[in-house]
């Protein structure tokens, strides 16, 4: 079976298994224990990746603290901050096209008080500068933009984000999940204050992420949503779990490792996908063309539906329409949606995303799989 769903979780790379595996057995040390050995060499494990995230980002290990993924990291940024800032105010700025993790957790925050404003997109999907400026108010504390779509692969204009919240002294998180190994971050060049990240999204195990909190220039607190322990700062309590945290770094590490010749791979075979698929007919590729991820291609193949195509080829082929947060619903992706795709547009888009295991071989199958399926499933 081919796998093109990399934007919903990815293999674990067999190097990042290797070394977790040490830490389940023979060095099973609570991180937190610091009177023996057991816990020194868990907390060696923890340190050396906290670095290990840190390089990939542009931090210093101090402001890296580890959480079970980015739905907490994007939660706790959100809510952090507005419960520690409410001196200061009570408005958000976000986009429509967030992921549910950022988009649902600001509805929960307008139940407590917060006023939210989400910015549209335009057909590329991308938001307005002018817009976002012009949405600041003296009571504003966070601007929330992701980094890159995991539906459509298209990049938000992060640095020119993170300088309009610098003028503005406001805070700028951006969920970077479908970034983070994949593209070169550095949230100093990109004035970003808070950043998530997960490991399963960069060939690391599931459960275990990240989020940075900058230090200086200004030095961001957040208030902390899960007590006891003190653990990460007093950010996040909680036994750290060594073995996820393990293969997380080694999964950023091997992430720096060749990343350039890695994006000129996978853009070529999203290339030779697009191009092979272009050719059938009444399709055509969702999102920014000049701004989006290597790896990530969005189609609507107009005329089909999409669910049919995914059931026809599920035996053989691993695609999805969107998010697989909400691959479940039946609702249209609320991101096409945002973006103005009519109906039909709507009905046959498709998201194939591309990964490190993926071969030239798999995407020649693909465009033959797909092609013989288009003209059966005319409606």
């Amino acid at each position: 079976m081919i796998y093109l769903d990399y934007n919903a979780t990815t293999p674990c790379d067999p190097e990042v298994v290797a070394a977790m595996l040490p830490y389940f057995s023979q060095k099973f040390g609570n991180a937190a224990s610091k009177t023996h050995p057991y816990g020194w060499i868990a907390d060696e494990a923890v340190e050396q990746a906290r670095r290990q995230v840190a390089r990939l980002i542009g931090a210093t290990e101090q402001e890296v603290i580890f959480t079970s993924g980015s739905t907490e990291g994007c939660n706790l940024a959100l809510k952090g901050v507005f419960e520690l800032y409410a001196v200061k105010g009570n408005h958000i700025i976000t986009c429509v096209t967030e992921h549910k993790a950022v988009l649902d957790t600001c509805q929960h925050l307008e139940q407590r008080g917060a006023t939210v404003t989400y910015l549209p997109v335009d057909a590329a999907g991308l938001i307005s500068l002018e817009e976002l400026e012009a949405a600041i108010r003296p009571e504003t504390i966070l601007i929330a933009v992701m980094y890159a779509n995991n539906e459509t692969g298209v990049i938000q204009p992060v640095k020119a984000i993170g300088a309009i919240a610098k003028k503005h002294k406001v805070l700028f998180f951006s969920d970077a999940t479908q970034a983070a190994g994949k593209l070169p971050l550095d949230v100093q060049t990109d004035g970003i204050d808070l950043l998530a990240l997960s490991a399963h999204k960069l060939y690391g195990p599931k459960g275990v992420g990240a989020l940075y909190i900058r230090r200086k220039g200004p030095r961001v607190s957040l208030k902390a949503q899960i007590d006891g322990g003190g653990h990460e700062r007093g950010f996040r309590s909680g036994t750290l779990n060594v073995p996820g945290i393990a293969g997380l770094g080694k999964a950023c590490s091997l992430c720096s490792e060749g990343m350039e010749a890695e994006q000129q791979r996978l853009r070529s075979l999203r290339d030779q996908l697009e191009q092979g698929l272009l050719q059938s007919g009444d399709v055509s590729v969702n999102g920014s063309l000049q701004s989006r991820m290597p790896h990530v291609s969005n189609l609507s193949f107009r005329g089909i539906k999409a669910e049919r195509m995914i059931s026809a080829l599920n035996s053989e082929l691993a695609f999805s329409v969107g998010s697989a947060c909400t691959s479940a619903s039946k609702a249209p992706s609320h991101v096409l949606e945002a973006m103005g795709l009519d109906q039909a547009s709507l009905d046959g888009a498709i998201r194939f995303s591309l990964g490190r295991f993926t071969t030239a071989e798999e995407i020649a199958q693909t465009i033959n799989l797909v092609r013989a399926q288009l003209d059966r499933l005319k409606y």
